[in-house]
């Protein structure tokens, strides 16, 4: 967050950088006010709004929520990693499953009728969950056959390109009969959602399959001509 150094974001440090406490102690609490949800980062003084997180994931324009897996706690899990860390990658990367773990639980109960969460708290779950991501482990990289929306990382079981402007990414790992590439997207669930896919034999051209499924993205995510 503002006023610390930032995270290093590259997959060999990930890890060891988000175990790391801040210099000082961070908490936020989040609790109703006639029944709209308000988030607050008690250490700055200052409402927590979902602005800065709908410029990396868009769930939730109309505000936050907790206590469930859905799109207000998907915009509250982005937002909170974004304002802690100060590092969209991490915000991006982790944001799902950090809802899923963390933000669902949120409740507020007891006579204050509101929940706190630390900066302890957050970095004691992002230690369990930085190895559990899909997609840009270490930010990704342009890739010279694909659009420049879209980013290619190779990890050791499978390659994954990304797409930097949508919550769409491929995974390209070894099936049955050759290669399978499928078009995923994350959304609101607690597992990728397959899309499209394309199986490829050994010798066939796998760069070809990958560029047809970004065309399925585009045709996915894009309004048909005449349209706005």
């Amino acid at each position: 967050m503002n006023g610390n150094a930032r995270r290093p974001t590259s997959n060999a440090v990930q890890a060891e950088a988000l175990a790391k406490s801040h210099d000082d102690p961070v908490e936020y609490v989040g609790f109703r006010v006639d029944g709209q949800a308000v988030v607050l980062n008690l250490t700055q003084h200052q409402r927590l709004t979902p602005d800065r997180s709908l410029d990396v994931v868009t769930h939730s324009p109309t505000g936050f929520e907790w206590g469930y897996t859905g799109s207000g706690p998907a915009q509250l899990a982005c937002g909170l990693l974004l304002d802690y860390y100060d590092d969209t990658q991490v915000a991006r990367e982790h944001y799902i499953a950090f809802r899923n773990r963390v933000i669902s639980q949120l409740k507020c109960d007891g006579p204050a009728a509101c929940w706190h969460l630390t900066g302890e708290q957050i970095d004691a779950a992002m230690a369990t969950i930085t190895d559990d991501v899909v997609a840009l482990p270490d930010g990704g990289k342009p890739s010279p056959t694909l659009p420049e929306n879209w980013r290619t990382v190779t990890r050791p079981d499978r390659r994954v390109f990304q797409r930097a402007d949508h919550d769409h990414y491929i995974v390209l790992g070894e099936g049955t009969d050759g290669w399978l590439a499928v078009l995923c997207s994350q959304g609101d669930r607690a597992y990728p959602a397959p899309l499209a896919s394309r199986t490829v034999s050994d010798d066939a051209d796998v760069e070809r399959a990958i560029r047809a499924l970004v065309d399925e993205s585009n045709d996915l995510i894009e309004p048909p001509e005449g349209e706005c």
